[in-house]
């Protein structure tokens, strides 16, 4: 990807391309967080990772609760395998703090470093707001890893408005930056527009990362176009992901709309939806969707190589807008 396509990721120095590979599904059956994908070879990944890369996506997404660290290990071994130069690469991870106390930042980065075989991470976030510790104090110990130079910069995930402007506040006396929020946002989930976090967001210079922006595979419109998919997924993924007959129906003539769009830009479904995501609301938005497969890999880069018109944007928006 040429470097003037690249986003400045927050108030930071990191240039991340509009889309990047969330690694969740490369938690290899461990833990409960492994039970909503299948078990993948390591072949496999190494080649979905060699073709994220050939396609234009310079940065990955992963967290110490995917696998219990296996995302963070295996995305680390394909990398070596591939002989992938880290400098040309940004690697994103995520503490998890539900039944944990800040300190546990500090004592677990070690293991974020030993995982992902580096020295220093570019991108370390909370992963959601659930701590036995304060914000405050979240922050506190974020900013010590930061002086330590094991991580570059501080993000945070599933954080309110009320809860990221803290963070903002908190970091600000020590004088860095909170440069990004993870939150769930795409076509049929856009809370953030009317919760306040992507307003306050862009008055703060902070960049929205959104994960699961195809619907959790609804926005495909494979769903729709084949009803057996639905039967062949596992009931923990069905569950947690809502994928069910009556989101299918709910989202049937935005999936059409999407199609129809496809055949207008040459593209699938689900490269028009990652396309309205990063683009629709200026380069505020990033986007991580996953893959199991290398098609799906080359199907995320190719959404970043074409350009929809603002009519058709904004038809999209009309559509979707019941999902605010």
């Amino acid at each position: 990807m040429n470097s003037k396509d690249l986003r400045k990721l927050g108030e930071s120095n990191l240039y991340v391309s509009p889309i990047g590979l969330g690694c969740w599904q490369f938690s290899q059956g461990k833990g409960l967080s492994g039970k909503f994908w299948p078990k993948l070879e390591e072949e496999s990944i190494k080649n979905i990772i060699d073709e994220t890369i050939r396609v234009g996506i310079n940065w990955f997404d992963t967290a110490e609760s995917y696998g219990l660290g296996e995302s963070e290990r295996t995305l680390s071994r394909s990398l070596d395998k591939l002989e992938i130069d880290r400098k040309n690469i940004i690697i994103a991870t995520k503490w998890w703090p539900t039944f944990k106390t800040s300190k546990s930042i500090s004592k677990t980065i070690n293991n974020r470093l030993t995982n992902l075989n580096t020295q220093v991470i570019d991108l370390y976030q909370i992963h959601n707001p659930y701590s036995f510790s304060g914000i405050n104090s979240q922050m506190k110990e974020m900013s010590k890893l930061v002086e330590d130079v094991k991580v570059k910069y501080i993000g945070v995930s599933n954080f309110s408005a009320k809860q990221m402007e803290r963070a903002y506040k908190s970091l600000h006396q020590y004088d860095l930056k909170l440069v990004s929020n993870q939150v769930n946002y795409s076509l049929i989930n856009r809370g953030i527009e009317k919760n306040g976090v992507l307003n306050l967001a862009r008055d703060l210079g902070i960049t929205v990362i959104a994960y699961t922006p195809l619907g959790r595979g609804l926005l495909t419109g494979k769903y729709h176009e084949n009803s057996t998919y639905l039967s062949e997924k596992g009931l923990i993924r069905r569950l947690g992901s809502s994928l069910n007959k009556r989101n299918i129906e709910r989202t049937r003539d935005l999936v059409t709309k999407l199609i129809e769009l496809g055949k207008k830009y040459g593209a699938t479904p689900s490269q028009i939806a990652l396309n309205w995501v990063i683009n629709f609301h200026g380069g505020c938005i990033v986007a991580i969707p996953g893959a199991t497969k290398v098609e799906q890999a080359r199907d995320n880069g190719n959404a970043m190589k074409f350009k929809m018109s603002g009519e058709d944007m904004d038809e999209l928006n009309n559509l979707s807008f019941k999902f605010k």
